[in-house]
């Protein structure tokens, strides 16, 4: 069966699972925000890279083969981002992972995430996504634009031309714009920082996390898991879902399933070192803009991580922190164009209304806070509180 053009929704089944340069340059769409995020934790917090990349690489591939859709699984972005700009160590990261989890499987098992999914307007929904959609947008323009040099082998002209070559290639099938973006990035490393190669060993380092103390795991609870969980039930679980319901309509992925697919892999990755990982509408979005329409493409991504991590382990940092922001930027901010683009439905006023009410509040205040006050104005103007117009524009 041949692939849907990018950017449509699938009209009719796609196999559960298809290896071709489609699905591998749609698996590499969502590496501008994992890359990053990775090597932030094992330079500033000690986590370990062997152990994440491998788990990482089994969560895609167990991902891959249970929803046979390319299902994103991403670092778990607010734990990340504390643990990084605070300090936390090892102990703590997976501490936060291990609670987030626990609690979004609480939520699974009682139903709770289901009635969220049947109660939730989608206005409120799309606010959320375009929130998310546009966050990307810039981070990503701020990934090339931060690079500060005009000529050089990570520059702004770098991410000029990998642009433009996105731009080109946009709906093509027969090349795979992330793919051929991915390997630029790779020969600017290499022509920028040779010495990589001469610093490359072979084998993995693996030693298990030592046991939290009493303060690994307040510090945990309260500094990762309390601000992550609003973040995966609402990005993570709920419009992760309302996503693959409008890009795989008759396959989508239930947010229950989610939900316990996320509760899990945590629970069993966290404490063999793996990194706190999520779903996310922002990679789905991604890996599909670059041509991912099944479990294959994230099935081949994992399979790839669990192989490098094994045969190089920690010397792979060294590529990692040096690979061109430029082009990972280019592909976050191709990104973020997919998620806010499918915002675009909400025609009636009052929608559009709640829509960009939402996507405000997310990124000026934070998602939950955004999130809450958005359902709240939702639901006055359902009951007749407050009245707009609600003419299509």
């Amino acid at each position: 069966m041949s692939i849907p053009a990018k950017g449509q929704p699938c009209p009719s089944p796609t196999p559960w699972l298809s290896f071709n340069r489609a699905e591998l340059g749609g698996a590499l769409g969502d590496l501008g925000t994992f890359i990053p995020l990775l090597v932030g934790m094992v330079t500033n917090c000690g986590l370990q890279l062997g152990p994440a990349l491998f788990c990482a690489g089994l969560i895609n591939v167990t991902t891959g083969l249970m929803f046979g859709i390319p299902l994103a699984v991403q670092p778990m972005k607010a734990i990340a981002t504390v643990a990084i700009g605070e300090g936390m160590n090892e102990s703590q990261i997976l501490v936060a992972g291990v609670a987030t989890s626990i609690t979004i499987l609480v939520l699974a098992l009682t139903g709770t995430v289901g009635w969220l999914h049947r109660k939730l307007p989608l206005s409120l929904i799309r606010g959320l996504q375009l929130a998310l959609g546009l966050k990307l947008l810039t981070t990503g323009m701020g990934m090339v634009s931060g690079t500060n040099v005009l000529f050089a082998w990570d520059s702004q002209i770098t991410g000029l031309l990998c642009g433009v070559i996105v731009l080109v290639l946009f709906n093509s099938q027969r090349i795979p714009a992330a793919l051929l973006v991915f390997g630029i990035g790779l020969v600017a490393l290499l022509a920028g920082t040779p010495e990589l190669l001469s610093h490359t060993e072979f084998g993995i380092t693996w030693k298990l996390p030592s046991l939290p103390n009493w303060n690994d795991l307040a510090t945990g609870v309260w500094h990762g898991a309390v601000p992550q969980i609003p973040l995966t039930t609402l990005n993570s679980v709920i419009a992760v879902s309302a996503l693959s319901y409008d890009l795989f309509p008759l396959r989508p992925a239930e947010p229950r399933k989610i939900a316990i697919s996320v509760g899990l892999m945590n629970l069993i990755c966290c404490p063999l070192g793996g990194m706190p990982m999520c779903h996310g509408a922002g990679g789905l979005a991604a890996q599909y803009r670059f041509g991912a329409r099944t479990g294959g493409s994230i099935v081949a991504l994992g399979g790839i991580m669990m192989v490098l991590a094994l045969l190089f382990g920690g010397s792979l940092l060294l590529w990692l922190q040096e690979y061109p922001r430029s082009v990972l930027g280019v592909l976050l901010i191709f990104s973020g164009l997919e998620l806010a683009m499918v915002s675009r439905d909400q025609t009636k006023r009052a929608n559009f209304f709640i829509m960009l009410l939402t996507a405000g509040l997310c990124l000026g205040i934070n998602t939950a806070v955004g999130f809450v006050i958005g359902w709240l104005v939702a639901l006055l103007i359902k009951r007749g509180f407050v009245r707009l117009d609600t003419k299509s524009n």
